[in-house]
């Protein structure tokens, strides 16, 4: 057997051994990638916001004012975490929430510009105007199972029940939505966009007794926990964005990821 012979049979025996080790390390690299990753993740979760819930001590008239009594003490939440694109303009929102025995209590404060508002039936594409987004889990045992309450600044709401997200939704009934009590700032209707500086509010009152037709209802009182986030978003107009309370970490804007849903503790 001549020497080149033997210098190829080396070389194929060794060969596979190479790209054995190629393989070895290409795996080992995923491997450490996939739990940094994994634990980037968990530690958003673990670091997710947290809002302390106050009760409605006096009944409240649902209208928009931010600056009523019932609301002068309620500490805000910031609605400030950029998704996608972070815009040219950038809008300040705030949000506080109360209950009592039989509702939940939202109102959202707004500073902003190139407002839009078209969407005027009920559960049509809101999210397109220039919108505030209410996604919430009232049933401790399910916290990945939720409720999205989305609302214009005219005061048209859309609201689903979500069992797994973006494959299993329920559409509420329009008779039940229309029981939630709606107050908005500006007119129904906006078009053309409003571009000057613009401050807005939504306020509104949600029954529990009309949640428990879709979802079991863990009652608010002291102790109680839910799982929850806060949104403003607007997709067609010239400012388009995605805005978070509870930090959300996606390649892509997306709300509908309740994994990163934060807290609210009922006092």
């Amino acid at each position: 057997m001549n020497t080149e012979v033997l210098i190829q049979m080396k070389f194929n025996h060794i060969k596979p051994d190479k790209k054995m080790k190629k393989i070895v390390s290409t795996i080992r690299l995923i491997v450490i990638l996939t739990i940094v990753y994994s634990f980037l993740i968990q530690s958003e979760m673990k670091t997710a916001s947290v809002y302390n819930v106050s009760r409605l001590k006096q009944s409240m008239k649902i209208d928009a004012n931010w600056n009523k009594p019932q609301w002068q003490d309620i500490k805000a939440v910031t609605i400030s975490n950029y998704m996608g694109q972070i815009p040219d303009f950038r809008p300040s929102v705030q949000a506080k929430m109360m209950y009592d025995d039989g509702n939940i209590y939202i109102i959202f404060h707004v500073n902003d510009r190139y407002v839009r508002c078209v969407a005027q039936e009920i559960n049509d594409s809101v999210w397109e105007d220039s919108c505030v987004e209410f996604f919430f889990a009232p049933d401790t045992n399910v916290p990945l199972k939720y409720f999205n309450l989305e609302i214009n600044c005219g005061g048209t709401p859309l609201m689903h029940y979500n069992i797994v997200p973006r494959k299993e939704t329920k559409t509420l009934d329009i008779d039940d939505i229309k029981k939630i009590e709606i107050a908005h700032s500006l007119p129904k209707k906006i078009d053309p966009e409003i571009t000057e500086p613009v401050t807005w509010t939504i306020e509104y009152k949600i029954p529990l007794a009309m949640l428990t037709k879709y979802s079991n209802i863990t009652n608010p009182k002291r102790g109680i926990i839910w799982k929850a986030n806060f949104y403003k978003c607007a997709e067609k107009n010239s400012n388009p964005h995605f805005i978070t309370w509870s930090k959300v970490t996606n390649s892509v804007p997306d709300f509908h990821l309740p994994q990163f849903f934060g807290t609210l503790k009922f006092e």
